[in-house]
């Protein structure tokens, strides 16, 4: 899981990504709100950490202007201000979570895996259909061509990944952080190994999976 950081204060900022790091996440940081937009808009993130009280472009100002350019990363907004028309502002203007300073990191950690957590249940439905391949992901069961098909855990979870990025081009270390974990990074061959499973079981709908050569793997619309 990729995330950024937007603080102003250099001691906070180098705080949480310290700390975010430790945690086994993959951590960048940005000092104002132009540069984090600068970041978001060029590199893929899952979550971003943004303060509101910065000089120049404030957190609102950031959040808007991210929505604004069809950005939909999880937002979570840090900041001293705590009262209630500034959380109403942050929720409306595109935020999905507000934590007032001071926070414990325990709770920060908790609201980072809620937010998670509901991101995957918003984004992604229970059962899709691809080119006339059907496949359940509570079941991990499918019908492709008329014959039923088993998806193993870390397949179903590569096709997620390619459903929720759909169009975009999904990273080898993308696949690792979303299917594998964090924790567990056996290797981009591995990914590799499952695409080519996975592109057989699928059967014709399998061909919509392209392979970007030096980056990844997208899957093309029908």
């Amino acid at each position: 899981m990729r995330i950024l950081v937007v603080d102003d204060e250099l001691a906070m900022r180098e705080v949480l990504v310290d700390t975010l790091q430790a945690e086994g996440y993959r951590v960048a940081g940005a000092g104002d709100g132009e540069e984090a937009l600068e970041m978001v808009v060029a590199r893929e993130f899952d979550l971003v950490l943004l303060d509101v009280m910065m000089p120049r472009l404030d957190g609102f100002a950031v959040c808007a202007e991210m929505r604004k350019r069809g950005v939909t990363v999880a937002v979570l907004m840090l900041t001293a201000r705590g009262m209630v028309e500034d959380r109403v502002r942050g929720l409306d203007c595109g935020a999905d979570d507000y934590l007032v300073k001071p926070f414990s990191l325990e709770e920060l950690l908790a609201r980072i895996r809620a937010l998670t957590r509901r991101k995957t249940r918003e984004d992604f439905p229970d059962e899709v259909e691809i080119a006339g391949a059907v496949v359940n992901f509570k079941s991990r069961l499918g019908l492709v061509e008329g014959k039923e098909i088993e998806l193993n855990a870390k397949e179903a979870g590569i096709l997620a990944a390619l459903l929720r990025h759909r169009g975009e081009v999904v990273s080898r270390d993308r696949f690792l952080d979303e299917v594998w974990g964090y924790h567990a990074h056996p290797g981009d061959r591995t990914v590799d190994n499952f695409i080519v499973a996975l592109r057989k079981k699928l059967g014709t709908a399998g061909r919509l999976i392209k392979t970007v050569r030096g980056e990844g793997y997208r899957l093309e619309e029908e």
